[in-house]
């Protein structure tokens, strides 16, 4: 028995749509009824039953036996644990999971499980390989007397901040007359 076919589209800024998502799960063979097409402006970093429109369509609007397409897998998630436990619940209550970018689109398979779990490993591997590089690089430069971190704010910044706050300036204010950015106003203003 075949139920309902979703889509989930998510962008992660204002500035873009998720227009070309649409129309490619479209061209790709998919007739969903615009009232199925679930569009969210969140970032992948969030976890998936984090996001509003998200948790919204699993808890109200997915029942068993429906399916819910994505154009490509991180549009479920950059977080490889976070989608794969996402995956994972949506199959134990039924749902049929397919991401169109992938060899195996049926993430609900066996094929497509042993898929992503293959794609864990690489991505934890390449996960600890650009933490080794970043160590690596880090020790570099400490050896080459590079100082790390940042830099300490020089007195004359201080005076000058705690000047305009005696002028009476906002943070902002004075920001904008001393030409330097909040955080480093904030940073002076009760020294």
């Amino acid at each position: 028995m075949t139920g309902r076919i979703f889509a989930y589209c998510r962008i992660s800024t204002s500035e873009q749509t998720t227009a070309n998502q649409i129309l490619a799960i479209r061209n790709a063979g998919y007739e969903i009824s615009d009232d199925r097409v679930i569009s969210e402006t969140i970032s992948g970093s969030i976890q998936a039953f984090k996001r509003e429109q998200f948790k919204l369509l699993v808890e109200h609007k997915l029942e068993a036996n429906d399916q819910l397409i994505v154009l490509k897998l991180d549009r479920l998630g950059r977080d490889n644990i976070d989608v794969q436990q996402t995956i994972e619940k949506l199959t134990k209550r039924g749902i049929k999971v397919i991401s169109l970018d992938l060899p195996i689109k049926d993430l609900s398979s066996s094929e497509g499980k042993l898929m992503l779990q293959m794609f864990s490993a690489f991505a934890e591997f390449e996960r600890n390989r650009i933490r080794e590089r970043t160590k690596d690089g880090l020790e570099r430069a400490k050896s080459e007397g590079t100082k790390l971190g940042r830099p300490k704010g020089s007195l004359a910044t201080t005076t000058n901040v705690q000047a305009c706050k005696l002028e009476g300036l906002s943070q902002s204010q004075s920001a904008e007359k001393l030409s330097i950015g909040i955080a480093t106003i904030k940073r002076h203003w009760n020294k």
